[in-house]
């Protein structure tokens, strides 16, 4: 047990509530006065030029108040999604909106719209615009680029790389547009007692957020009112600002629910700025609800993989050598670069005395990829959990023991940096996970019913473990303590489910030794006075917001005895606080509420009015609205950082397989996090569940279908693309964490939340191997087809490097 007050332990977060008795409000439940809606006419085609639009008739039309085109929104930088499309590169993007004072009004407007199509070459892989001549996604030239470090350009690989592989078998590993390397790889790949090469996949699949990306949006008073589903609140104001041409103070953000985004509504992104736009244009507030269908096309889904891996084992187990190779189908637009999280995660989670890592993303014709929980390393934990598995069976060594030898510890160095220098870890507790994971597990009896037969159905076990990076610094803390003698905590941290904008607000009761009842939390809308936060993306809001409102409590605790010392006598140092009042070992004190009293009537820095020089701009402006209103804590992190923090997770399941219908049931299943000091222990048992459900889809269920032919998509609805039920869970998950405090953060806190998804992924892979006597397929997700053509000795249907296929 820890000797915090608040953090680790159990709370009711303030918005539960209003979640369980449905009087939440998400974006499309917002109505103001004169609202009318808006609907998408999508493209029908994976690529097209769009000739004409014919849209009189339609404009005629009984309650049609208006068009939206492409030409009426401002193009973003080259390669990144538009709102609307003159070129559209998938099935479903936005081609435009029309608005009317009904949806089924709009919708007829739309079928009355004739377009013009040119249609124009398309591909759904990446190896074709590779190829010398090869079709491209795009008709601006550009056939690869990146979010960040690789702007939109041309890559094309020569004949002869294609010519000395087997078509479809092996990756021909042309020209990267990025590499790296440390040690002597091919010396260390001599040392080696086993040496495994494979081509490998992993598919594309949608993020499936519960709730669709609908927006609402008006103009009043020079200002626009954005109601928005975003899982983050601060950090995507900027950015939906300049979408719209504004200054960020000239936009009302307000998003205090989001219902689902894992990655894919981290900041803001092109579609919710139609309904701005559209009212703009029409004079009305505008509605813009989306559909499932929709959704599917414009919530965006995790980049796929072709790809190529060298992996070389001593005889003692230890990973001598990697050499990787990945070719990322980033779909039609900019997205994430998944494809160097993938060697990242390898160089960090394994350890190999040498490593090369090589990688291209190429645009193909599918919806616009972005970050999907664990984007890059929890794919990695699917191609390569299973082949430390493969050397384990030949070095006839125990698998968990086989991980724990290559696990890092703190201070283990990862990738190199843009600098060549490989970055460090503050804390690596992935053995202790194991461990912890392995006596819950009861792994020693499990094992003697690995391959277990009973009639058509094997038992497998399998273990799995994965890593993401975990938290940022350098954000800003603010605080109000108000005459009332209640703590406001303004927090630009956004709903993502987890409740960590309750979480790692507690960090500044804490400090301050609050009642969490006298807390306040401001949050959800521009218009409370937020500061300048991360946005809730990269397990990070933990670790990072922890910082923030620690400096910020620091801040006030320093001021309170400051007032104290002022009003009472003697030093600042002579006063301590006890979660009511301030008071000195002499008997003198005073409360809190008295105290924000005085900060009002000193001024200057108490109340705000004199604010620090460092403190972003949106901080600055937020304080500065709050000056004179209570006792103001606001500072920036600045707190050492000692290298990057990491959420390491393992996972152990039992299952049984099927080998005549290629099903499996999960019998049992046990997840263990890594997360540093442990904030709110019954937020994180639920994470801990979700990541697990969310690895089993990912692992054996999910993925993206496109028809070659014709470039259609063959799977757009829930039950096509069949997220994981209750049909496909154990009676019981079973969780546990590590709970050692990270040195870098000043409670110990680190995020957790997209590890969890690769460790069971890559856990429930190893028990489908296990069950199959070490078989491993190298792709994902591995369906019962595969299965059934496995022991029935048939050849699978598609190729090792077929992507997007059924």
């Amino acid at each position: 047990m820890n000797n915090f007050k608040h953090i680790g332990k159990d709370f009711i977060p303030h918005d539960v509530v209003a979640k369980v008795t449905g009087t939440a409000k998400y974006a499309e439940d917002f109505r103001a006065d004169g609202m009318v809606f808006c609907r998408l006419l999508t493209s029908p085609m994976p690529h097209a030029r769009v000739k004409n639009i014919d849209a009189a008739a339609a404009l005629k039309m009984e309650g049609v108040l208006g068009m939206l085109t492409a030409d009426d929104i401002p193009a973003g930088p080259p390669g990144f999604a538009p709102s609307l499309a003159k070129e559209p590169m998938y099935v479903g993007e936005p081609i435009l909106a029309v608005a009317a004072l009904s949806e089924q009004a709009a919708e007829d407007a739309i079928a009355a719209i004739k377009i013009d199509y040119e249609p124009l070459p398309f591909t759904h892989d990446p190896l074709e615009s590779l190829f010398p001549g090869g079709k491209d996604a795009r008709g601006d030239g550009f056939n690869i680029g990146t979010l960040a470090g690789l702007p939109p350009g041309k890559i094309k690989w020569a004949a002869a790389d294609f010519a000395r592989v087997k078509q479809g078998e092996q990756l021909p590993m042309g020209k990267p547009a990025e590499e790296w390397n440390f040690g002597d790889v091919e010396a260390e790949f001599k040392k080696c007692k086993v040496v495994y090469e494979e081509p490998f996949v992993t598919a594309s699949l949608a993020h499936h957020s519960m709730e669709p990306r609908s927006a609402m949006a008006y103009w009043q008073n020079g200002k626009c009112f954005v109601h928005a589903s975003l899982q983050s609140q601060s950090f995507a104001l900027p950015p939906l600002a300049q979408m719209l041409g504004l200054k960020p103070e000239e936009v009302v953000l307000i998003a205090e629910y989001c219902g689902g985004g894992f990655g894919s509504k981290g900041s803001a992104y092109p579609c919710m700025v139609i309904p701005a736009y559209m009212s703009k244009k029409i004079g009305k507030p505008v509605m813009m609800r989306i559909s499932r269908a929709e959704e599917y096309y414009l919530g965006s889904a995790r980049n796929a993989f072709q790809g190529n891996i060298k992996v070389g084992f001593d005889a003692s187990g230890k990973l001598l050598a990697a050499d990787v190779y990945v070719v990322q189908d980033s779909g039609a637009h900019i997205s994430f670069w998944d494809y160097r999280a993938f060697g990242d995660a390898l160089a960090l989670v394994y350890q190999p005395n040498a490593m090369r890592w090589r990688g291209l993303p190429v645009f193909t014709n599918a919806p616009t990829r972005t970050a999907q929980r664990g984007p890059g390393q929890n794919q990695l934990a699917c191609i390569m959990e299973p082949l430390v598995d493969r050397a384990a069976r030949e070095l006839k060594l125990d698998r968990v023991a086989i991980r724990q030898k290559n696990n890092p510890v703190n201070g283990s160095a990862g990738s190199p940096g843009p600098d060549g220098k490989r970055t460090v870890v503050p804390s690596a507790y992935l053995r202790d996970a194991l461990d912890k994971g392995k006596a819950k597990f009861n792994w020693a009896e499990r094992m003697k019913r690995s391959g277990q037969k009973n009639g058509p159905r094997v038992t497998g076990i399998g273990v799995g473990q994965a890593f993401h990076p975990s938290g940022f610094a350098g954000f800003d803390g603010l605080l109000c303590l108000k005459p009332d003698g209640k703590l406001y905590i303004h927090t630009g941290v956004g709903n993502l489910g987890t409740f960590s904008h309750s979480g790692t607000s507690r960090i500044a009761a804490e400090v301050l030794k609050i009642e969490w009842d006298n807390c306040v939390i401001e949050r959800g809308d521009s218009r409370k006075n937020l500061p300048w936060n991360i946005g809730q993306f990269g397990s990070n809001t933990s670790y990072t917001m922890t910082r923030t409102n620690y400096v910020a409590a620091q801040d006030m605790l320093v001021k309170l005895k400051e007032i104290a010392a002022q009003d009472l006598g003697g030093k600042p140092d002579d006063y301590d606080v006890d979660g009511s009042k301030v008071f000195a070992k002499s008997g003198k004190s005073m409360t809190y509420a008295d105290a924000a009293k005085r900060a009002i009537a000193l001024g200057g820095k108490f109340d705000g009015h004199e604010l620090p020089k460092d403190i972003n701009p949106m901080t600055q402006a937020s304080a500065t609205a709050l000056a004179g209103t209570g006792l103001i804590g606001v500072a920036k992190d600045n707190l050492p950082w000692t290298g990057q923090p990491s959420a390491f997770a393992a996972c152990f399941i039992e299952i049984e397989l099927d080998t005549e219908t290629g099903m499996h049931r999960i019998v049992d299943l046990v997840s263990v996090a890594d997360c540093g000091t442990v904030i709110h222990p019954m937020g994180l048992a639920t994470q801990i569940k979700g990541g697990a459900v969310q690895g089993i889809g990912m692992a054996t269920l999910e993925r993206l279908v496109f028809d070659p032919q014709n470039g259609l998509p063959a799977n757009v609805g829930l039950h096509q693309q069949k997220p994981p039920s209750y049909l496909d869970l154990p009676t019981e998950m079973f969780t546990d964490a590590v709970d050692k405090p990270d040195p870098s953060n000043p409670v110990g806190a680190k995020g957790i939340g997209e590890p969890l998804m690769g460790a069971s992924a890559s856990a429930l892979l190893c028990a489908i191997s296990d069950a199959m006597g070490g078989h491993v397929f190298n792709r994902t997700p591995v369906l019962p087809d595969m299965i059934v053509n496995h022991f029935a000795g048939r050849p699978q249907p598609r190729k090792p490097l077929s992507i997007n296929t059924q």
